[in-house]
């Protein structure tokens, strides 16, 4: 009886630690986000981008959504589940590096680039690496996604 409960524990431990294992560290951002009254694609555009965290259910149930960005070599910070944040990029190329953890890390490199139609990035992690689309039209249910609070220096 004792050593069912002792294999029972173990595995329930070993269980919680291999899901909270998959917890990507916040980074603070080095950019400065920009707060709109309404958010729609006429609001963005010339520079004016939203990226979102467009992360399906599998990546958000076990914990490994959340993804650490860098534009140009700069801490764009971490962006979790159904979040999304909006940033002034200068119009041209840029480099989107993309972390996520799912019991490995699973880091790839995006060329985006921004001209004065550029207005919704999607970002998401995937079984194998991430991914980074522009799409310039909001996400379903964009209702239900929230602005990243900011995470300046």
């Amino acid at each position: 009886m004792k050593i069912v409960k002792f294999i029972k524990g173990f595995f329930l431990g070993s269980f919680a630690l291999m899901m909270s294992s998959c917890a990507l560290k916040s980074i603070p951002s080095d950019y400065n986000t920009v707060k709109l009254d309404v958010v729609n694609t006429e609001s963005l555009g010339n520079g004016t981008v939203l990226v979102y965290n467009g992360a399906g259910i599998l990546h958000s149930a076990d914990n490994t959504a959340r993804l650490n960005v860098w534009v140009d070599g700069k801490s764009l910070g971490q962006i979790k589940a159904r979040e999304y944040l909006i940033v002034d990029l200068n119009k041209g190329d840029h480099e989107f590096k993309i972390l996520h953890i799912d019991m490995v890390n699973m880091r790839s490199t995006h060329q985006i680039n921004v001209n004065e139609n550029t207005k919704v990035i999607r970002l998401e992690p995937t079984i194998t690496s991430n991914k980074a689309t522009v799409t310039n039209i909001l996400p379903d249910n964009f209702d239900k996604y929230r602005y990243r609070i900011e995470q300046n220096k």
